[in-house]
């Protein structure tokens, strides 16, 4: 499926055709450089690489490992898609609420990190969804916040451009009950933030906080009423059919032949996938 290659064989061969049609060579050459450079940027940053863009503080998606290199649950679908594609994975932290500016200048091929397709739908060209997730509050075990009406006058944070500040903006009447409502960069600094008591409770996506609260050892909950629910994808350049449907043929084979399903063991000790 190295579909790189076929295009590169594609091109090498109009470029050939041209070199034998005589005095029309020029123009033949023109046209043949202008469908390079079209199915360049149709299909991502460069022809051999696959550039994913990621928060590199959103376990177990995408983030830093003891060893210091890249790991997550999203980082090694999309490093097992690169290989079947046949292109050299480059995993790109970027700033979050800045990943829209590194998509539009071809910096990243793709934003795939837990990206919320809700309420984005119109935003990018997306593959199908592949996990199901919500948005939940997170507050310490021995908070008297059991409820979402118990947030009443509290101080709720949240990453900023995420899912859950984005659920908040459409939920008005509950964000308008809390005390303060503030954002942060990442939410380890906001479970740094709620274990100190500078925060009542955190705002975010479901598979993070279990995650989050599993390897913290520490004493957090996951309130019962859920914000929203909602679904991820990998998210493309508005247009870029041609890199999301090349992704999603390998997305489809993995959840086929058990790929998905053993990542996702691995990482969460269950199938959280829904690509069948």
């Amino acid at each position: 499926m190295k579909k790189g290659i076929f295009i590169a064989a594609v091109l090498g061969a109009a470029v050939l055709l041209g070199g034998c049609s005589g005095q029309k060579s020029g123009v033949t050459a023109s046209a043949s450089s202008d469908t390079a450079a079209t199915t360049a940027k149709e299909t991502g940053s460069g022809a051999n690489t696959f550039t994913v863009g990621f928060d590199q503080d959103f376990p177990p998606m995408g983030f830093v490992g003891d060893n210091g290199e890249y790991t997550g649950f999203d980082l090694e679908l999309a490093q097992e898609v690169a290989n079947r594609l046949g292109r050299k994975f480059v995993p790109q932290p970027i700033a979050w609420d800045a990943k829209d500016m590194e998509l539009e200048a071809g910096n990243i091929d793709c934003i795939w990190n837990g990206f919320t397709i809700t309420g984005r739908e119109d935003g990018y060209t997306w593959t199908k969804p592949y996990m199901e997730n919500s948005q939940v509050f997170v507050v310490g075990k021995d908070s008297n916040i059991k409820t979402l009406a118990d947030l009443s006058g509290k101080i709720v944070e949240v990453q900023a451009d995420s899912s859950a500040e984005k659920a908040l903006q459409a939920d008005g009447k509950l964000a308008g009950t809390f005390g303060t409502l503030q954002t942060t960069p990442d939410y380890n600094t906001a479970f740094m933030d709620l274990e100190m008591g500078a925060v009542d409770a955190i705002a975010m996506d479901v598979i993070v906080a279990g995650y989050q609260i599993e390897q913290r050892k520490a004493d957090f909950l996951i309130l019962d009423e859920a914000l929203a629910a909602e679904e991820y994808g990998v998210g493309f350049k508005k247009g870029n059919d041609t890199l999301r449907d090349q992704v999603q043929e390998q997305l489809d084979a993995m959840a086929a032949d058990g790929t998905l399903k053993n990542i996702s063991e691995k990482w969460f000790g269950k199938d959280v996938t829904t690509v069948k």
